[in-house]
């Protein structure tokens, strides 16, 4: 094994299971809870252009949510996935190779949704509901953010190189800086603050393309200067298909995720809009709550991606499934203590959002009934990157499409019912506990590891026994 590959394999494959993962997990934790304020400061100081530009940003956030969602935890989890899978297995050359071939994907994917939504952004948003000085803002904001959609996959795919190293501290530094400079540079470009002239929403998206693009330059430094233990190949650099294929097989996949856990999202918004604003606005703050518990379940299980990438690699297929049990008992714990304190006291959370008692009551009810099911979530994410690092993500995003086919058919059903906002949430909270367990059932049924040639040369396709 190369010598600096050597503290890879030392620190994920030897260390304790549980202070390994925790090791890695509380830069994250610290980090996203600064993305959540970066949220709560862009709606403050968006609120200050006005209510039309709020609604324009309600319009345009799952679009840029989605695209950060399938650059950083789908195709940053399949980048970190093959280069954890590669250190493991001591082949250094390839772990380069692989960070080289990850950029290339990124400008691609990048290019993809820069041109996709320059060319249909304004009909997407209309068919979102987008109309009149909303439309134009929301319009106004997509160009400027999707025009530098380059920026957001390459930020999010230089982390999950790192991550793929084992070095969560600097991924998690970087978003903890993005956030300090989206809120200085978004409000300070957007409301125009002492010299600076007020470009609106224009300037909020500015703020996030300068915060993406100084993250990119240091992380760069950083990996081409050396001290990353992987340098992306770029003198004598050729592509390989084979390369490719082996960050798309758990990148192109797991994107499947965000936009089935999105479509889900918007089909149980739809189905909620029959009972009135009160109960819409329950579900909205719901959601709100899910984003929080999210980024906690995503920084817990992106650590493991590392970790079970370096056991497979290194043919340690036992230890990679005790990391992904640990993950997910420790995701559920929790998330599910925290969704369960809301779910007790809603109060202090829901008066964050709203004065009007008609949403208060029915959002105390949503969260009471579907609140200590969030548990369910968070142990679904963790199985979905416990998965990624195995390098065979497909279960779990069948699992996905199980629980949207669940909401479909359930939903259909209450409707022609003529049920209650109460059976609807739930439904929502059904959803969630066949989400964890199908998640769960998949990754203790998928056999993990490589496939091995027998004696005789031939592939076994039963792959690598447990050691």
């Amino acid at each position: 094994m190369p010598p600096s590959a050597q503290p890879v394999a030392n620190k994920l494959l030897d260390g304790p299971i549980l202070r390994t993962l925790l090791s890695l997990a509380w830069p994250n934790a610290i980090a996203f809870s600064a993305g959540t304020l970066v949220a709560i400061a862009e709606t403050s100081y968006i609120g200050q252009l006005g209510v039309e530009a709020l609604a324009a940003m309600a319009l345009v956030f799952p679009c840029v949510m989605l695209t950060m969602s399938m650059s950083g935890a789908a195709m940053g989890g399949g980048v970190a996935s093959a280069i954890a899978r590669a250190l493991g297995a001591g082949d250094r050359d390839r772990a380069e190779s692989l960070a080289t071939h990850a950029l290339l994907i990124a400008v691609f994917f990048g290019l993809v949704f820069m041109l996709g939504m320059l060319a249909g952004g304004r009909q997407l948003l209309e068919l979102l509901g987008g109309r009149g000085n909303v439309l134009a803002q929301a319009v106004a904001y997509n160009q400027v953010y999707f025009g530098g959609a380059v920026l957001a996959w390459l930020v999010n795919t230089l982390a999950g190189v790192l991550r793929g190293t084992g070095n969560m501290k600097l991924p998690s530094l970087m978003v903890a800086n993005s956030a300090i400079c989206q809120i200085i540079l978004g409000g300070t470009l957007g409301l125009g603050l002492g010299p600076v002239p007020q470009f609106g929403m224009p300037g909020v998206a500015t703020g996030s393309l300068i915060a993406y693009s100084i993250n990119i330059a240091i992380m760069s430094w950083y990996l081409f200067s050396g001290r990353g233990r992987v340098v992306p190949q770029l003198r004598g650099f050729r592509m390989q298909w084979a390369l490719f294929a082996d960050i798309l097989k758990v990148g192109v996949v797991s994107c499947f995720t965000p936009l089935q856990n999105t479509l889900t999202n918007l089909i149980l918004t739809h189905m909620l809009a029959i009972f009135g604003t009160a109960t819409l606005a329950a579900y909205g703050i719901g959601v709100r709550l899910e984003y929080v518990l999210a980024t906690i379940a995503f920084s817990i299980g992106i650590g493991s991606v590392p970790m079970i990438g370096v056991a497979i690699g290194a043919g340690r297929i036992a230890r990679a499934r005790r990391i992904a049990w640990t993950t997910g008992l420790v995701a559920l714990i929790v998330v599910g203590g925290l969704a369960s304190a809301v779910a007790i006291f809603p109060d202090p959370w829901v008066h964050l959002f709203t004065d009007d008692a008609g949403a208060r009551a029915a959002s105390r009810q949503f969260l009471r009934i579907v609140g200590p099911f969030y548990a369910f979530i968070g142990l679904a994410s963790a199985m979905y990157f416990s998965s990624q690092g195995a390098g065979n993500v497909l279960g779990p995003v069948l699992a996905q499409t199980a629980r949207l086919l669940f909401v479909v058919l359930g939903g259909w059903y209450l409707v022609s019912q003529t049920a209650t906002a109460t059976s609807f949430f739930t439904l929502t909270a059904s959803s969630m506990v066949l989400l964890g367990a199908l998640s769960c059932a998949t990754v203790a049924f998928t056999r993990w590891g490589p496939r091995k040639a027998d004696a005789n040369g031939k592939l076994n396709l039963a792959g690598v026994a447990d050691k």
